[in-house]
């Protein structure tokens, strides 16, 4: 057996959990394959650790009401309506 983290017998019930048969060269392949991607994950124990930015902060206005545009206004410029609302183009 190889010197990976991850032996065949972990890839096995992996792949009973997946569903997926798998034969003895294909199990020894995906251990060999996951012990490569767990070590590459070791090596972000080597990234440095930077500065936390600060927490963002709410920078939208509240909601006020206000005067809007009356019915007539607001349909004023409309291509087409129809009972008093926008008509548009049909999706389907």
């Amino acid at each position: 057996m190889s010197d990976t983290p991850v032996d065949t017998d972990e890839v096995e019930h992996i792949a009973q959990l997946a569903r997926i048969d798998l034969d003895e060269d294909e199990r020894e392949l995906f251990a060999e394959q996951f012990g490569d991607i767990l070590s590459s994950f070791e090596a972000l124990d080597d990234v440095p650790e930077v500065e936390r930015e600060p927490e963002l902060t709410n920078v939208m206005r509240p909601d006020e009401i206000a005067e809007s545009f009356d019915r007539e206004d607001a349909l004023a410029n409309a291509p087409e309506t129809e009972d008093d609302q926008f008509k548009g183009p049909n999706v389907s």
